[in-house]
């Protein structure tokens, strides 16, 4: 999930990774085309010693996911109230943590995070639940608009054509040409 913050595009991301560690390589993969993620969360389906007190055991993708979210600028969040995320279906099987979240360091806007198994039913997984801090600032909004059928919004409207079709998109065959191109046309709007 993105939104915007002012010109800031945030991410969220929630994932599932399965057992063949899918989501882990996908984030891999993109993660030099994920600007700023505010949280990283999810059911990672990584058993470790280093966040489940009750395995004894090292996976060897715990470190592709701190590398990750190292790159990414993000922290393995501390749980308040440590205890399994996830209750196991097979009596046989121990209960586990395979459910982290990773936030940005020193980063006021989060609370640590906490689990809720009184309300995991009918999941097996218990939610996690991190606090966000919302400031109370107003800010003003001030809204330019043109009438619409006015002889504002006609000379607008043909300005914008003008300054489109004046556009030249024939050189565009690279990445480099088509930012150009992409910011020439983000100045035709923002001049018109």
């Amino acid at each position: 999930m993105a939104f915007h913050n002012d010109w800031n595009i945030n991410y969220i991301i929630n994932i599932y990774s399965d057992s063949n560690q899918t989501a882990l390589q996908a984030l891999w993969k993109s993660m030099t085309n994920i600007d700023k993620i505010i949280i990283l969360t999810g059911d990672f389906n990584i058993r470790d010693s280093d966040w489940d007190l009750n395995f004894r055991h090292y996976s060897s993708h715990t470190d592709d996911l701190i590398t990750i979210a190292d790159s990414l600028g993000l922290e393995l969040s501390p749980l308040l109230n440590p205890s399994p995320t996830r209750f196991a279906d097979n009596p046989c099987d121990t209960n586990s943590v395979i459910d982290l979240v990773f936030l940005p360091p020193n980063n006021t806007g989060f609370g640590q995070h906490t689990l809720h198994p009184e309300i995991c039913k009918p999941s097996d997984h218990v939610p996690l639940i991190i606090e966000i801090s919302i400031g109370k600032v107003n800010t003003d909004i001030n809204i330019w608009s043109i009438k619409k059928d006015s002889k504002e919004e006609k000379e607008f409207i043909s300005s914008l054509v003008q300054g489109v079709q004046s556009l030249n998109t024939s050189a565009i065959r690279s990445q480099a040409n088509l930012k150009t191109s992409v910011q020439q046309l983000a100045n035709v709007f923002e001049n018109t």
